[in-house]
């Protein structure tokens, strides 16, 4: 058996599979416990589970592995906290960890902040949609 070397040993098989597979304009979801993955999944993207891990574990894995493109004007996004939170002045903390992840991976660029529809809409086209919590 040959071990690969560098590969961060939280990537699933699946999932290396998946990011192998992607190429230019193909885009990858990372959702909480609380995104409909299943759901979404039924209309086209791959439904990768990564149960028992957060997103920014994942992510600074998968970015060691994966180019963000370079010629959107952001490459990553999230889905935009409803109205009534905004509102309120609520914002996700874990944000600015994945900004700052961003950032250590080259990416200067802010977070794009989705409409929660908008962001269902998109996520149908993904390639993958890689479930955690």
């Amino acid at each position: 058996m040959v071990a690969l070397q560098g590969v961060p040993a939280l990537l699933s098989p699946e999932l290396l599979y998946a990011l192998a597979r992607m190429g230019h304009g193909d885009e990858i979801v990372l959702a909480d416990q609380n995104f409909p993955t299943s759901s979404i999944c039924r209309c086209g993207p791959a439904e990768i589970r990564a149960d028992g891990l957060g997103i920014p574990q994942l992510l600074e894995a998968v970015l060691k592995l994966l180019p963000l493109d370079t010629y959107v004007e952001s490459p990553a996004a999230v889905m935009e906290v409803v109205p009534s939170d905004k509102e309120k002045g609520l914002q996700p903390l874990v944000w600015k960890e994945y900004e700052s992840l961003l950032l250590r991976a080259g990416c200067a660029s802010a977070l794009a902040k989705i409409e929660r529809f908008e962001f269902y809409e998109r996520a149908k086209k993904a390639f993958a949609v890689v479930g955690t919590g």
